[in-house]
């Protein structure tokens, strides 16, 4: 049903007044009923395709060349009014960040229930109660409530749905998933896959699905593409090529992805295949970089001989929930409930749960950044739990926090060195910005980044490098301890591969203590000493991670390790 042939993308650079080809010559198929994956690193050329097919780029700065063809109909030789009759009602697409494709001052049910008018012409009443029924379709609680509410008021997994429900909204002939599934719990995103599979079958679409994850792939494409620089480097049947890829970047990808299976002290990156002089096979890359028993029963011997650093004593964080004219507290939230544990120097802890289980706001309340509501917090020995502010931004210069999106925890008016640097003027750390600087260019240069990035704003970075930000910035007062807050749940695999690399080596450089909070069991598992499962603000089970993922107690834990995509 579709084919495309030779596409070529080039945009318009202003500042150099070129023009740049993104997407080189890409040829493929897809038969009705059917899922192509597109699979490829952030930059390889996978959503301009998608775009291409919508013909949603701008115009002016974007020449396309080859031919789309859905059916018989060239899509590339329609005009503006002819390709919107295509789009939604043949072709519809479901957008990588629902937050910001949702208009946040539109209820979730005016949005799909415009879609909907825009195409068919039916009433508002009619309209409505379709909207209703997409939301059944897609399995949303209580639809009628989904429709009157606005895109803030519900969670991502929610959102997504919601998102679904707008593409679906008028029977569309091909369905393009755009990284449907990127930073969602591996629970939500497995009922997400299982969602546009069954919708799949039963409407007889074809679907084109976009990821950067190759482990996603593995749940539901039946052919693959693999693209690196916009060129296709790999592609054919999805199972074929996940028992035997060819090509060193397939591999690579493969490779790079944390496995549960697995217990390795550094993850193979996409870098390693694709450089020949280093090339290796991935049976020897994993071999080579194997824990022994040994090793790793040593490891634990030292860390756990030790006292604690932090020690969590019965730690509660509970919102009150007000009602009534005078607004009486009716209730509690009780993110985090009756919560103890301990954390040895040196050691990374794990703490692993979906979003809303408490696991963010018990790392908040440890750095105090949220005020706990009862229990202790002992760090080397002193209860922090009341101290007062002076004595509290010290203890910061001792525990650090990596925050989960790293754009919005830079300032994107100053550069990354003023960003790094702002720490150390705060705590008076060196007698002056020269002896500051210099400190700052040896810390970008600890997380892979040269001093040529010092005068760079946050923009002018990808994803993956203001991460290595981020780090460097968490490094500059040489904290003891640092919280990672799903520091690398929104990146690539690969760039993942090379931050989770990162962490582990600053740790063994600087003797550092990390509590490790992720979605993700897969890189929980692969990264911590020991594992805290956490549910509904309680600790469900904790212990050493391969006891978990092999013997896991609770039903919850049972939950999340069946969730992992694709177990490699």
């Amino acid at each position: 049903m579709l084919n495309v042939k030779d596409l070529a993308v080039k945009f318009y650079n202003q500042e150099d007044k070129i023009w740049l080809e993104t997407v080189h010559k890409v040829s493929f198929n897809l038969e009705k009923g059917k899922v192509l994956g597109i699979v490829g690193e952030s930059g390889s050329g996978k959503s301009v395709t998608s775009f291409s097919i919508m013909r949603l780029h701008d115009s002016k700065n974007t020449q396309i060349d080859g031919e789309i063809k859905l059916d018989t109909i060239n899509l590339l030789q329609l005009d503006d009014k002819e390709i919107r009759k295509y789009r939604g009602n043949k072709i519809s697409m479901i957008f990588q960040e629902p937050m910001t494709s949702l208009n946040p001052v539109f209820t979730c049910g005016e949005q799909v229930r415009e879609a909907i008018m825009l195409h068919q012409n039916i009433d508002k009443e009619t309209a409505k109660d379709k909207t209703i029924n997409l939301f059944k379709e897609v399995q949303l609680p209580r639809p009628e409530n989904i429709f009157e509410s606005y895109p803030h008021q519900l969670s991502g997994g929610q959102k997504q749905r919601v998102m679904i429900a707008m593409a679906l909204s008028c029977n569309p002939e091909l369905l393009i998933a755009d990284e449907p599934t990127t930073a969602l719990d591996v629970t939500v995103q497995k009922t997400i896959l299982q969602l546009l599979l069954r919708l799949k079958t039963e409407r007889n679409m074809a679907m084109i699905f976009i990821s950067h994850d190759l482990g996603l792939m593995n749940e539901i494409a039946d052919e693959l593409l693999v693209m690196y620089k916009g060129d296709i480097v790999e592609q054919g049947n999805a199972k074929i090529l996940f028992e035997n890829p060819q090509h060193p970047y397939t591999k690579g990808l493969l490779a790079c992805r944390p496995s549960p299976k697995r217990l390795l002290k550094k993850l193979p990156t996409v870098a390693d295949f694709l450089n020949e002089s280093k090339a290796v096979g991935l049976k020897h890359l994993l071999e080579e970089n194997a824990y022994t028993k040994e090793e790793v029963n040593q490891r634990r011997e030292k860390l756990y001989q030790q006292e604690p650093l932090l020690k969590v004593q019965e730690l509660c964080t509970w919102y009150p929930i007000k009602k009534g004219l005078f607004g009486k507290t009716q209730d509690f939230v009780k993110a985090v409930d009756h919560v103890s544990f301990e954390v040895f120097p040196g050691e990374t802890l794990g703490l692993v749960g979906e979003s809303g289980c408490g696991k963010t706001t018990l790392g908040r309340t440890i750095l105090r950044l949220v005020e706990p509501s009862s229990g202790q917090l002992i760090f080397e020995g002193k209860d922090i739990t009341h101290i007062g502010k002076k004595e509290l931004r010290s203890l910061r210069r001792d525990i650090q926090i990596i925050f989960q999106d790293p754009y919005s925890s830079l300032n994107p008016k100053i550069t990354v060195g003023q960003s790094i640097m702002e720490p150390l003027i705060v705590h008076g750390v060196f007698a002056n910005d020269m002896e500051r600087k210099a400190h700052v260019i040896q810390l970008l240069e600890k997380v892979n980044l040269g001093a040529e990035y010092f005068n760079r704003y946050p923009h002018e970075f990808s994803g993956g490098q203001r991460q290595r930000i981020v780090i460097a910035r968490a490094l500059a007062l040489k904290p003891k301890f640092i919280i990672c807050d799903e520091s690398v749940s929104a990146l690539d695999v690969s760039v993942q591969a090379q931050v989770l690399n990162l962490l582990r080596n600053l740790q063994e450089e600087f003797g550092l203590t990390y509590i490790f909070i992720s979605h993700d069991l897969a890189v929980v598992k692969h990264i911590s000493d020991r594992m805290i499962i956490m549910n509904k603000g309680k600790i469900e089970e904790q212990g050493f991670p391969e006891e978990i993922y092999e013997h896991p107690k609770a039903a919850y834990t049972q939950k999340l390790i069946e969730a992992i995509p694709g177990n490699f």
